[in-house]
């Protein structure tokens, strides 16, 4: 399978939706249950740092994009991202792809950290990230209820080694 990654536009709007929610009813990737619209999601992420994996066919097989931690000026460079695959193209390298394209999109434009939330049980996604330079920075523990009951979350961080 031919994968190439290209930056996301409103041509992808359904498919990367589509996707998003697919993860979400998987109950293991976010505390959201349904996915936004898609005004709400291009207005909440990065227009710069939004990309999407696709095969030769231009299918959209997963999505990457990051929001900006805080609005003051000393966490410019801190941005929290999302990456979701769809389910039949899992455990194909999707996934790293988008990562690994994120990295060199975020650290160009000088931003220095890239973190991220995980359930403890999203084992696939924490594989990943680790593969990826993401170390743990620790647990939130019982941080919010999700389908009825408290979820921890694993916070991840990827600090460059190239932006000082």
């Amino acid at each position: 399978m031919v994968v190439a990654v290209r930056p996301m536009g409103v041509e992808d709007a359904e498919q990367v939706l589509r996707i998003y929610q697919a993860g979400l009813d998987g109950g293991d990737a976010s505390f959201e249950t349904v996915a936004p619209s898609w005004a709400a999601f291009e207005a909440g992420r990065l227009p710069a740092h939004r990309l999407v994996a696709v095969d030769g066919d231009d299918t959209v097989l997963g999505w990457v994009a990051v929001a900006p931690t805080s609005t003051r000026a000393v966490y410019a460079g801190v941005v929290e991202h999302s990456v979701y695959v769809a389910p039949p193209a899992l455990g194909r390298g999707v996934g790293r792809l988008l990562l690994a394209a994120l990295i060199g999109s975020t650290e160009a434009a000088g931003i220095w950290t890239i973190q991220s939330g995980v359930f403890p049980e999203n084992t696939a996604s924490l594989a990943l990230h680790e593969r990826a330079g993401f170390r743990v920075i620790g647990v939130r523990e019982r941080i919010g209820r999700h389908h009825g009951r408290w979820r921890d979350v694993v916070l991840l961080e990827r600090r460059s080694p190239a932006v000082a």
